[in-house]
């Protein structure tokens, strides 16, 4: 290739990194401690809820815990399924809705089998009929009782069924960018296996669930990494005025050159930590072992 050939090549640009801003007033993570709580929580609904599938649905149904994590509205509608059952419940006092989630197909399983059926779908994605609807609508209210028992102090706010939706990206619980505690489960109901979430509103908990199981030491985040600082172990030295040679030099080396130190006898030895020099000390001995005596010390800069 001639060098004309190459400068008419274009010329591949890196590309950009996608830089998210972080919004530090709204952390988009739970501490370890909030994720515990709220993980034994939703580990309670989902026994409860298990029990309540078994009896309702007249057939021996699990519920089982998978995941709890925080994520944006919009984060959490795009994860689901374009077509699904969404119940919007309302939470008094706020203006966003808690979801519980779970395919439609799962819940025309479900009512065939409380109506006496074998619990096959034969059009899985279609929407639910009134009567459907209203044996769903109390099987999600008697869910809402075991909901509110699980998380006890944490949700104060009182929890009723609004309506049902049926596509992921129109049901509008809450803002886009608004931040949801979300649950996911797994649900087996006889040898059915299908997945279910439940989110609220991240305000809703994280209100309770700061004012109960916060740290007091956090309410000083200051004063706690200073007195994390004084507490770090760091290496001290006790070393002699150090003697500047040249690159030959120190290459010259070889066993029994004699290297002058610029450090006068009667002096104090540097204590120092790292590069920074803290103060000075006198060779001494502790029993069998070798120890300084401080002399003088210098103020931190």
């Amino acid at each position: 290739m001639t060098v004309q050939e190459r400068l008419r090549e274009p010329t591949l640009r890196p590309s950009e990194p996608d830089v998210e801003v972080y919004d530090f007033r709204r952390p988009t993570t739970l501490a370890r401690e909030q994720s515990r709580v709220l993980e034994l929580a939703f580990e309670t609904f989902a026994r409860q809820w298990g029990t309540q599938l078994t009896a309702k649905v007249r057939v021996v149904s699990r519920v089982h815990l998978d995941q709890v994590l925080m994520q944006s509205y919009d984060q959490y509608a795009s994860s689901l399924p374009s077509t699904t059952a969404m119940v919007l419940c309302t939470l008094e006092g706020v203006a966003a809705r808690a979801v519980i989630q779970f395919p439609t197909s799962a819940a025309l399983s479900w009512v065939g089998r409380m109506l006496g059926g074998a619990g096959t779908v034969p059009a899985p994605d279609r929407k639910f009929t009134g009567l459907e609807q209203a044996i769903i609508r109390q099987l999600i209210m008697d869910a809402l009782e075991d909901l509110r028992y699980s998380l006890g102090s944490l949700l104060t706010a009182d929890l009723a069924v609004e309506s049902i939706h049926y596509n992921s990206q129109f049901a509008q619980a809450a803002a886009t960018n608004d931040l949801m505690i979300v649950a996911k489960f797994g649900v087996t109901v006889g040898p059915a296996a299908t997945t279910a979430t439940v989110a609220f509103p991240a305000d809703v908990l994280m209100a309770e669930l700061g004012q109960k199981y916060r740290d007091p030491g956090l309410s000083n985040p200051a004063e706690l990494i200073r007195n994390q600082v004084h507490s770090v172990p760091v290496d001290v030295a006790l070393r002699l005025k150090p003697a500047p040679i040249s690159p030959r030099a120190v290459l010259d080396l070889a066993v029994g050159d004699l290297l002058t130190l610029p450090h006068p006898h009667y002096k104090p030895l540097d204590i120092a930590v790292g590069d920074h020099i803290i103060g000075s000390a006198a060779v001494g001995a502790n029993g069998s072992r070798l120890a300084c005596v401080v002399v003088d010390t210098q103020e931190a800069s």
